[in-house]
């Protein structure tokens, strides 16, 4: 008898910092979307893809579902309007350990979609049992459709099992994409990425989301990587605290960054950054047509 192979889109939903960029990557079994500890982190939609000889999953990693304050939040919650829309099924991500209540709105979105859902109750690590189980109870009520699932993305508890259901519920279908690609997204973009990552964890307040990256150049040799990279700020003071006394912290972040990037290519990396000012990018819609985040 002829095995058939799977394919579909699953797409990864949820509030801010509720861990749907670990989850991805847990489930990818390799480090695709930036994490760290800041809300809004994950701007874009990144698609992961995960093949195995008899399917080929294609994740999303979506931003944080929030209500806008910038046209740059206007265009991240764009993507998650069409991962609403082109999914075959839903990774709903909730994190057990936040009191925040789903974003009502996108929730009512998914109810009305018709699209099968997954319930991921994340950091079930950091609750145990009794919250897992107050909170597998709300949500049966919720979305009685859905299946249900307690993990710990960040300690991978679950997550197999998890993967296993995904699979089990993917349509019979030819891969979508060659067999040998992990992601939709360049080579420049996980570079920005990975950067931006290093941004967020080193500075607080209003410094890691008035920031953005641009890959100037990109030269990949055999042996070696030159990268050229611009990071935008908003204001002067903003510029000033990146790149720090003697340029002390934008050193910083261009070492950290590197090292992740080799580890990333498999390769030596030559990192050159340097900072520019660009006000009120965030909400300027040709820049951020620029920037990827709206549609030319």
């Amino acid at each position: 008898m002829e095995s058939t192979h799977k394919a579909g889109f699953v797409n990864i939903i949820g509030n801010p910092n509720a861990g749907k960029s670990t989850l991805m990557n847990a489930l990818m079994g390799e480090k695709l979307s930036i994490v760290t500890p800041k809300a809004q982190t994950t701007r874009h939609r990144i698609m992961g893809i995960l093949n195995g000889e008899e399917y080929q999953i294609v994740y999303s990693d979506t931003p944080g579902v929030l209500d806008p304050k910038y046209k740059l939040h206007e265009g991240m919650m764009k993507f998650v309007g069409s991962a609403l829309v082109d999914a075959d099924l839903i990774l709903l991500v909730i994190d057990l350990a936040d009191k925040k209540p789903m974003h009502e709105a996108t929730l009512n979105k998914i109810k009305k979609s018709g699209i099968p859902v997954f319930v991921v109750l994340n950091k079930y690590d950091v609750v145990g049992n009794e919250g897992a189980n107050i909170a597998f109870e709300y949500w049966s009520q919720e979305l009685p459709n859905a299946k249900i699932f307690p993990v710990s993305a960040l300690h991978k508890l679950q997550v197999d099992l998890l993967l296993k259901q995904v699979i089990q519920v993917l349509p019979d279908s030819p891969p979508y994409f060659p067999k040998d690609e992990i992601s939709d997204k360049s080579i420049r973009f996980f570079a920005s990425e990975i950067i931006r990552e290093k941004i967020f964890l080193t500075y607080s307040k209003e410094i890691p989301y008035s920031t953005e990256v641009v890959i100037e150049a990109f030269r990949d040799e055999i042996d070696i990587a030159h990268i050229n990279a611009l990071i935008i700020t908003e204001r002067e003071s903003q510029k000033a605290i990146i790149i720090g006394h003697q340029g002390k912290m934008l050193k910083k972040i261009g070492t950290e960054a590197r090292k992740d990037i080799e580890s990333f290519l498999d390769k030596k990396v030559m990192l050159t950054t340097h900072v520019k000012v660009d006000e009120n990018w965030r909400n300027d819609a040709r820049r951020l047509k620029g920037y990827g985040y709206l549609e030319e």
